[in-house]
């Protein structure tokens, strides 16, 4: 069997649950559908109405709700309620992990009134929000003035709180790192009841540094002053073809951000964001984008193409046409193209509807889409549930540019999971040493990509049923995912915690650096308040005793030895 044939494996019985889900159509139509689209009409209409408000009294109405969070959090009593936690209901959150964690006791702080932009200051170029505005809302205010956040992530329901405390990437990130390295600083209310304001050079820059990734677990994030840039009214954006084996695809991708001289800080070699979408073993395209004037975009021949409209073609499923038709070049709005995967939820879409990328379905139904991630969950129940977990695939895998290659073939031999998603990322090299960091020693290779002062990385996104469930092959979720994650440990690799994971305790700061984050939570206070990154990530059902048991245990415990072996 050659390196990328994929094991044979037998075939599996069709039980109930696998009908439920292959008719769950039916319920997303008729009810997900239609309450997602009510829901997001009454989002927007508080965002104008906030839109409508000016900076000065959104400023007044957040530092009335700070005081009340300060309150809550102040009512509390250590020996008798449980850790805290905020009131969002476990499916609400947008990760496909389980919130087992609110199933355990615990003490909860209303934050749902957080969800105003506070300011946008064209002179610092920063905006200020809280932590439940979402990229739609931001990217709607900022567009017109021909600004943007630095970082956009592509599905428009994504808040600031949860791209800073989770992860949150975007296809400028080969030139800005991930969504928290854009922020410049963050307002924290602390276990004590502290106000905190956290940069990186003020007596809070430890904080500041250990926030990314903590999953909220240091403090309740109130508000992020993040770094904005200009923007033109359109994105160039060009399709590029691409046939060869994985490790060309992978060479190819590499080529298309980082020019082959190192000239990476050149902005005329290095286009203003990046993708690939790779799908088969043997097709992929390339996408660069170049921010365009509108002057430039109506030049007679460019074509034009409004990709946010509800009836156009899916974003992925347009892309691909250049496999057929060759390199080609279009011209997209800018807030359009920023979205551009939103309507689809990437590919996803596929599998909640398999017939909504049909053109009568868009047509008549499109303006629908999408529906709602919460409400699928909330519909989902444990049956259906407990079959993604087992026959889906919803991760990413943050590796090293020059480890792509190894990394697409590992996921085809392991998952055949296609289209796959490639965006680059800078990772990089701090003061100090967070939760993710860069190969130690990565400057001195001076590989494609990287430079001084970071290491390029790809974030391998994979998102659908795997091969051998849409051929009704056994497949084992849960042991392709520990697989993954071994894999990511030994190739130096991370894996954002909105997925599910299998990792134990060892293995998760095996992964992750738990040095300066463990450090802080005992410098602020943490420990005993709220619950450590490891637990609200764990996999499983988690009781108040066993909850209680891991907060008392010997903070030591968390550190794995580096040289020990992954389970």
């Amino acid at each position: 069997m050659s390196d990328l044939e994929a094991p044979l494996r037998p075939k599996r019985k069709k039980v109930w649950v696998d009908y439920l889900v292959q008719f769950r159509w039916i319920l997303v139509i008729f009810v997900v559908l239609p309450i997602s689209f009510t829901i997001y009409f009454l989002i927007y209409l508080g965002d104008v109405r906030s839109e409508w408000k000016s900076y000065k009294t959104r400023q007044k109405e957040h530092d009335e709700n700070v005081k009340k969070v300060i309150k809550r959090l102040k009512q509390r009593n250590p020996s008798k309620d449980g850790l805290v936690c905020t009131a969002r209901k476990p499916w609400i959150a947008v990760g496909m992990r389980n919130v087992d964690y609110k199933r355990a006791r615990h003490f909860e702080v209303d934050l749902s009134a957080f969800r105003n932009i506070l300011e946008i200051d064209k002179e610092r170029m920063i905006a200020r929000g809280e932590p439940l505005v979402n990229m739609g809302q931001i990217s709607r205010a900022t567009v017109p003035m021909n600004l943007s956040l630095a970082v956009v992530a592509e599905l428009d329901d994504l808040t600031v709180g949860g791209l800073i405390n989770g992860y949150g990437i975007e296809g400028s990130s080969h030139l800005y790192g991930l969504f928290s390295d854009t922020v410049v600083a963050y307002e924290i209310v602390l276990a004590d009841g502290r106000l905190v304001r956290a940069t990186k050079d003020n007596e809070y820059s430890d904080l500041f540094y250990a926030i990314p990734w903590s999953q909220g677990t240091l403090g309740l994030l109130v508000a992020a002053e993040i770094r904005l840039i200009p923007v033109k009214e359109y994105m160039k954006l060009t399709y590029k073809p691409v046939v060869g084996n994985l490790q060309d695809i992978a060479q190819a991708y590499a080529d298309s951000l980082a020019p082959r001289d190192g000239d990476q800080d050149n902005p005329e070699k290095v286009p203003d964001f990046v993708e690939t979408m790779v799908y088969s073993p043997t097709q992929a395209v390339c996408m660069t984008g170049k921010y365009a004037s509108k002057e430039e975009a109506k030049k007679k021949g460019n074509k034009i193409n409004s990709v946010g409209w509800w009836f156009k073609p899916w974003f992925y499923q347009h892309a691909e046409t250049a496999l057929k038709k060759g390199t080609f070049v279009e011209y997209i709005p800018t807030r359009e193209y920023y979205h551009r995967h939103t309507r689809c939820l990437y590919w996803e879409g596929k599998l909640i509807l398999p017939f909504a990328d049909q053109f009568w379905f868009r047509f008549l139904f499109g303006w629908l889409m999408p529906p709602k991630v919460s409400l699928l969950k909330a519909t989902q129940g444990e049956a259906i549930r407990n079959y993604y977990h087992d026959m889906h695939v919803i991760q990413d895998m943050l590796v090293p540019l020059y480890k792509v290659g190894n990394a697409l073939e590992w996921v085809h031999r392991e998952m055949e999971v296609y289209p796959i998603w490639l965006c680059p990322h800078k990772l990089y090299k701090l003061p100090v040493k967070t939760m993710v960091y860069p190969e130690p020693g990565f400057e001195l290779h001076r590989r494609q990509g990287d430079t001084q002062t970071a290491q390029m990385y790809t974030d391998v996104g994979v998102y659908y049923a795997p091969g051998p469930v849409l051929r009704g092959e056994v497949f084992d979720g849960a042991e392709a995912v520990r697989k993954m994650e071994a894999w990511l440990i030994e190739n130096h690799g991370f894996q954002p915690q909105y997925a599910v994971s299998e990792l134990n305790e060892k293995n998760f700061w095996r992964m992750f650096d738990a040095g300066l984050y463990e450090h802080c939570r005992r410098k602020y206070g943490a420990v005993g308040t709220f619950m450590s990154v490891y637990y609200k990530s764990k996999k499983g059902r988690k009781t108040e005793k066993e909850v209680q048991e891991a907060e008392q245990a010997h903070l030591e415990n968390a550190y794995a030895e580096v040289d020990q072996p992954t389970d």
